[in-house]
């Protein structure tokens, strides 16, 4: 019988936050494994990583998927379990003014493809929590709802490079800093169906220095990421998370007594 939590990694490409994790479990920091991994990119660094430890890959390219779908959009079929305009309502990860609406209906529906395969894929190796650790694909209320489905907590987590809720998106350090902000920091939560917008679990800080730059500033960022991501799922393997909700309705991560 598996001892711990069973954790399964999205991933996009260099995978240092995926070592860090296995590196915890290895070293008995977090109680558990990794199961798997899963890349939306066959070249991905941390495919190899992954290798090296043993633990079974997966893939699923986006990209190859979309394409597919530009040059036979007719071929275009949503898994049967998939209510579109449920999506479409709960979605958060892009606004009308963004693109147009044919657009932004191909670009989710090729996105729920992509995810109803990867979803097959994971399939075969059961796991209790999935974590981003650098997955660059935002995910659709179709896939989140199929992984939290009769969870108490939710069970997908992420690592963002801000301290949310400020700066969502792509690179958060380099926003931190052109910004003119004196200081940055990184933080866990739980995904929802907005960009990174979910219940925050923990953050991190540190003072940006006269003479900083994006580079600097990502290594410092870095260093703490390493820490706050295993520690963050040690809390989950160790039930130490639970949800409040603030006096405005918003949902809140409560962290447990190390006796809890």
């Amino acid at each position: 019988m598996l001892e711990g939590i069973r954790i399964g990694v999205l991933v996009s490409s260099k995978g240092n936050k995926l070592q860090a994790i296995i590196d915890a479990c290895e070293t008995g920091r977090i109680k558990g494994r990794v199961v798997f991994v899963c890349s939306d990119n066959p070249d991905a660094q941390a495919l190899t990583r992954a290798r090296r430890h043993g633990i079974p890959c997966l893939l699923v390219d986006y990209g190859a998927i979309r394409q597919m779908h530009h040059q036979k959009p007719a071929a275009l079929q949503l898994p049967s379990d998939c209510d579109f305009d449920d999506i479409m309502t709960k979605q958060r990860l892009y606004s009308p003014e963004e693109m147009t609406r044919e657009n932004l209906e191909f670009r989710m529906k090729t996105r729920v493809i992509a995810e109803a395969q990867m979803l097959r894929e994971m399939a075969e190796y059961p796991f209790d929590l999935l974590v981003l650790a650098g997955f660059v694909r935002r995910l659709t209320p179709y896939f989140i709802e199929r992984i939290n489905r009769g969870a108490a907590i939710p069970r997908i987590m992420n690592l963002h490079p801000t301290l949310s809720p400020a700066f969502p998106g792509i690179d958060g350090y380099g926003q931190t800093l052109r910004y003119g902000c004196k200081v940055a920091g990184c933080t866990v939560h739980f995904v929802d169906y907005g960009v990174d917008s979910g219940p925050i679990i923990d953050q991190e800080a540190f003072k940006i220095q006269p003479g900083d730059t994006v580079s600097t500033v990502k290594q410092k960022g870095l260093e703490l990421e390493r820490e706050l991501y295993p520690k963050c799922i040690r809390l989950y393997a160790e039930k130490r998370l639970s949800l409040g909700r603030s006096a405005t309705g918003r949902l809140l991560v409560n962290i447990l007594p190390g006796n809890a």
